[in-house]
């Protein structure tokens, strides 16, 4: 039982890939917006968005962070969040939405906090506010 050829064949897949792909990213961030919009703390964000067109981002904004094929072409987070208010509770909140939604499809531990990890320092580029105490 030789190993020769084995190291050759071996791919570390990307965090993409081993959730599941592009459809996986849909349902994740499907539930996402799901408990973000249930959120009266963060609800208020979205009046007026056009949210099939704000999921499309966003499954497009994950996929290329998570390793996908396809690179994210969206404006920068700074600009796009930019004068909307958001502290860094508002943040933190959507990050626990997003944790819950992760492990509720079926995300390993070690993945969700390999993605959490990705997703926290954007927390500087998104929340132009300090911690709300509400």
């Amino acid at each position: 039982m030789g190993t020769s050829g084995q190291f050759g064949e071996f791919e570390v897949s990307s965090i993409y890939d081993r959730i599941g792909g592009h459809e996986a990213i849909e349902v994740v961030v499907e539930d996402f917006y799901d408990r973000v919009l249930s959120d009266t703390q963060l609800s208020g964000f979205f009046t007026g968005v056009n949210l099939a067109r704000l999921k499309g981002k966003q499954v497009e904004f994950f996929a290329a962070a998570l390793g996908g094929p396809e690179p994210y072409v969206g404006a920068e987070m700074k600009q796009v969040h930019r004068g909307r208010g958001i502290t860094t509770s508002h943040f933190c909140s959507v990050v626990e939405h997003l944790s819950a939604a992760l492990v509720a499809a079926g995300v390993e531990s070690d993945t969700v906090t390999a993605i959490l990890s990705a997703v926290m320092p954007l927390g500087s580029e998104i929340a132009s506010g300090e911690s709300s105490t509400a």
